[in-house]
């Protein structure tokens, strides 16, 4: 990789689930090789400067190992309720995944436990994984699973996906919508949260109902993070965040990754991969203006979302940069929105 390239590290991707769906079907490609299906592959994170991320564990309600990962959001049953022993398999299913290419690698990707490990793997030019899981459906309401996860690597959860389970709502893919959509934390929730921080897990509220999140913000001791969520005021997503809440990350000392979802960041939620750079540049001005510049970072939802074609995939990483810097970003920010956020903000979390 070229020393231009400035390091990213990503703060949310579906990788793995593209991979483990896609296995023993005519869409199963290797991780190790460059081509078209898909946004991260290694050949293209070395391209575009990709050094290391979490990688999500995604359980869907519904799925067909013919084609893929179908998404309908109009479609209930995408938002099925899915039962604990399944959902455990199916992530078992995906960190067996990441623990192959780990295997596999020569080296080249590591899952990591510690910033430390992090730090030193992205400077080596290594891929970094943090293994983190989008819907805490796998996890048993006496907590089992989430010690066993945690001892093989697990080190970031966030409690729901945009479903109901017995953790919390999740926001709906609403457009227009405030994200006040449900209820909050359960009981069960709630020792969810006190487990994580006591474990260095960080806890995610990207897809938390607003009800949710303040129920996060008055127990969790740790930094407020959303993943992968954007500005409410440019995009009236439910998925994406208020002002109200902004203020609330920006006191925790937390952080906000920035989606590259086009109908996260368009003002009319369109899913139009024609979206130019500038509307996502916008975003990242206003969640700097509204958080200061260590509150800012990357959450693109590769694999996992329509991006812009100005981005494509990974490869496009340097052109996202180049975008900001074209803005009046200086150097320093940039930096810190590329990689030294993530880092900063899951080394206070306790990881």
């Amino acid at each position: 990789m070229p020393d231009s390239v400035i390091p990213v590290f990503d703060g949310h991707n579906d990788t793995l689930l593209r991979h483990v769906m896609n296995a023993g079907t005519a869409k199963e490609v290797s991780f190790f090789t460059d081509n078209k299906k898909g946004h991260i592959d290694l050949p293209k994170a070395r391209k575009g400067g990709l050094r290391g991320g979490l990688f999500a564990m995604f359980v869907p309600s519904k799925y067909d190992d013919e084609s893929g990962v179908p998404f309908d959001p109009e479609d209930p049953a995408n938002f099925a309720p899915i039962d604990q022993p399944g959902a455990l398999n199916f992530t078992n299913r995906m960190f067996a995944m990441a623990r192959r290419w780990e295997r596999k690698s020569d080296g080249q990707v590591v899952i990591v436990r510690t910033i430390a490990e992090a730090r030193s793997a992205m400077s080596e030019g290594k891929l970094a994984m943090v293994m983190h899981i989008e819907g805490a459906e796998a996890i048993d309401k006496d907590f089992c699973a989430l010690e066993v996860l945690y001892a093989a690597g697990l080190r970031s959860i966030g409690p729901v996906w945009s479903r109901k389970n017995i953790f919390a709502d999740g926001v709906p893919m609403a457009f227009p919508s405030s994200p006040d959509t449900g209820s909050g934390l359960t009981d069960t929730g709630r020792e969810l949260i006190v487990n994580c921080n006591d474990m260095g897990v960080m806890i995610d509220l990207s897809h938390i109902t607003e009800k949710g999140f303040w129920d996060v913000a008055k127990l969790s001791t740790k930094p407020l993070v959303a993943s992968h969520s954007n500005a409410h005021a440019l995009s009236p997503s439910a998925r994406n965040l208020t002002d109200k809440q902004l203020a609330a990350i920006r006191e925790s000392r937390g952080m906000v990754g920035i989606n590259y979802h086009v109908a996260f960041l368009r003002g009319d939620g369109a899913h139009d991969v024609n979206t130019p750079m500038d509307v996502l540049v916008r975003h990242a001005a206003y969640l700097v203006e509204k958080l200061g510049e260590d509150g800012v970072a990357l959450g693109s939802d590769f694999d996992g979302c329509l991006v812009p074609d100005a981005i494509k995939d990974a490869t496009g990483l340097p052109k996202l940069l180049e975008a900001l810097r074209q803005s009046g970003f200086g150097e320093k920010l940039i930096n810190k929105i590329a990689h030294e956020n993530w880092l900063s903000v899951l080394e206070r979390t306790g990881i």
